[in-house]
């Protein structure tokens, strides 16, 4: 089962989800404050923060740039209203995923599982051997262990978020190759996921900044984006 910490202060949200999230081998646990939700979390053993925007003591945006500091814990953010610049700040930050509310559960639930999913490899190693694709993938001045679902850049380990790993494996996977916006989101997000060419751009932005002082990421105008390196053999 895996566990999922809410942070939000309508206590009267956290138990309702809980009894729902059981259905789908989810155990939700409340904290109703960001304090309360940041002194939870260094205790660990948690696979996912919901992340409400509107809170007490700090915004949400500020919790989750603590969280950012040394966890790269997947993030779903509660935008109220679903406003766009809210959405904008919180992939920024570093979430990997945003819900305007009020939400239905169904898809919290959705969007969750994709997230979670983004962090475990979808499939064993022998089987990406299998499949032509090798556990490290090494380019010039980058490798990217498929297994551990670690990369590094010039020798120096960087911590990327589930989704920033993800849109990297998807452009290394078949370099030179241009992928568009929505080639990306469906990629990533699912096919039924609403499609926000914006949070693509922020994504690849947040990367690009990682991976300094390689320029690896190419963009194509009205076209896409591009990895511009060139596989090596593993040493």
């Amino acid at each position: 089962m895996q566990h999922i910490l809410l942070i939000d202060d309508d206590a009267q949200l956290g138990p309702p989800l809980a009894t729902y999230f059981e259905r789908f081998d989810l155990r939700l646990m409340q904290a109703v404050t960001p304090t309360e939700g940041l002194a939870r979390l260094r205790q660990g053993g948690w696979d996912a923060v919901i992340l409400d925007v509107m809170l007490p003591e700090m915004d949400g945006f500020e919790v989750c740039r603590a969280i950012r500091r040394d966890n790269e814990v997947p993030i779903i953010m509660l935008t109220a209203r679903g406003e766009v610049m809210d959405r904008v700040v919180g992939l920024e930050l570093g979430a990997d995923d945003y819900l305007p509310k009020p939400f239905e559960p169904r898809e919290l639930v959705a969007r969750l599982q994709t997230v979670l999913r983004r962090f475990k490899p979808s499939r064993p190693v022998e089987a990406v051997v299998a499949g032509g694709l090798p556990p490290t993938l090494v380019f010039e001045g980058l490798s990217i262990d498929t297994a551990r679902r670690s990369v590094s850049r010039l020798g120096d380990a960087v911590d990327l978020t589930g989704t920033e790993y993800e849109l990297l494996l998807l452009l290394a996977r078949e370099p030179g190759r241009v992928f568009s916006r929505d080639d990306i989101l469906n990629r990533l997000r699912g096919q039924e996921a609403e499609l926000y060419t914006r949070a693509v751009d922020i994504v690849v932005s947040r990367l690009r900044k990682k991976l300094e002082p390689l320029d690896c990421i190419k963009t194509l105008r009205n076209a896409g984006y591009a990895l511009a390196l060139h596989r090596q053999a593993p040493a």
